[in-house]
């Protein structure tokens, strides 16, 4: 498969949006400045290490954090880091700068109050959307950890959108089975623009990686992504599948469905299993959310149904590409 030119895809994907569509009262999170100026200078490749561990030092937060990570059981790693320069040389230099960047934006959207998200319970749901998401990766045999950050942040903005839009999302969530399929639909309905859009664009602003802008500007493809013969072994639709599990606002009403169709196409993905193992790596997984809604849990039902027949003739057009 020809390699994707990912700044080209963004480029083309949003076309002439930006970020003046947005209401201008609205107040757009920032990245901590230690993670704006670690990614400035990790982009060089002469930069030392020790350099770029100074400024992480900058940070208490972050380096409380990195050294968490690094030293969790997730990781399993048998030397154990005493310092920045350490937990980077162990973590890489590619996986560092994925983890600051995530780390870096859950800090920024955690310090503002959500009027209408549960913060815990969004970040759960964000990691375990994560997890699953890395180990959808693993089995497409495409980048995890492009996988795992695309579908950490893929959300990241919804909990400022909800709070600074508050009325129009609670319409959202007090009809929800009235509204459309997709909350991404009914953004565009009501504001012209979509909470992926938006965060997509924030991102390449902030310098992320084109392929990581573009793991959060297609995460509600779905199932169309593993349709779609660019995006279809990419970390983009291992994005876009965990997408479809559920969340406090039930993002994709059909998600869990579309998930067990997409079990009987493709022999390899199994659910179940998926979901057992998001819940034992989530416990282990070293960033600090609590998973007290386990994914088990929210999926019960239809775990519970899977011998269900499913509407398949509802997505009969989606011809899978595994």
């Amino acid at each position: 498969m020809a390699e994707i030119n990912w700044a080209k895809l963004r480029e083309e994907s949003l076309g002439p949006f930006t970020l003046t569509a947005l209401p201008p009262t609205l107040q757009l999170p920032a990245l901590p400045h230690a993670v704006t100026m670690f990614m400035e200078k990790s982009q060089h490749e002469l930069t030392p290490l020790k350099e770029l561990a100074a400024i992480v030092e900058t940070d208490t937060g972050l380096t409380l954090e990195l050294l968490r990570h690094v030293n969790s059981a997730f990781l399993g790693l048998r030397q154990k880091a005493r310092t920045v320069l350490q937990a980077i040389t162990l973590l890489g230099l590619r996986q560092s700068r994925l983890f600051l960047v995530a780390t870096g934006i859950q800090a920024a959207i955690r310090s503002r109050k959500s009027k209408l998200l549960n913060q815990t319970s969004f970040w759960n749901a964000s990691l375990q959307k994560a997890i699953f998401a890395r180990e959808v990766a693993r089995l497409l045999q495409t980048d995890m950890d492009i996988a795992f950050a695309g579908s950490l942040l893929q959300d990241y903005l919804l909990p400022v959108l909800t709070s600074e839009l508050y009325e129009p999302y609670v319409g959202f969530i007090d009809q929800r089975a009235r509204q459309p399929e997709l909350l991404c639909d009914f953004e565009q309905q009501q504001f012209g623009w979509d909470h992926a859009v938006a965060a997509a664009c924030l991102a390449h602003r902030w310098k992320l990686p084109d392929e990581l802008v573009c793991c959060i500007l297609f995460h509600h493809h779905g199932l169309r992504a593993l349709a779609d013969p660019k995006l279809a072994r990419t970390p983009v639709s291992a994005v876009a599948l965990s997408a479809l599990l559920p969340d406090q606002l039930r993002q994709q009403y059909h998600g869990l469905e579309q998930l067990v169709l997409l079990q009987q196409k493709w022999p390899a993905f199994c659910l179940e299993d998926l979901v057992r193992i998001v819940d034992a790596e989530h416990a282990v997984s070293g960033l600090g959310v609590v998973n007290d809604f386990p994914l088990s849990r929210r999926c019960k039902q239809i775990l519970t149904n899977l011998a269900a027949p499913v509407a398949e003739e509802k997505f009969s057009e989606v011809a899978l590409a595994t």
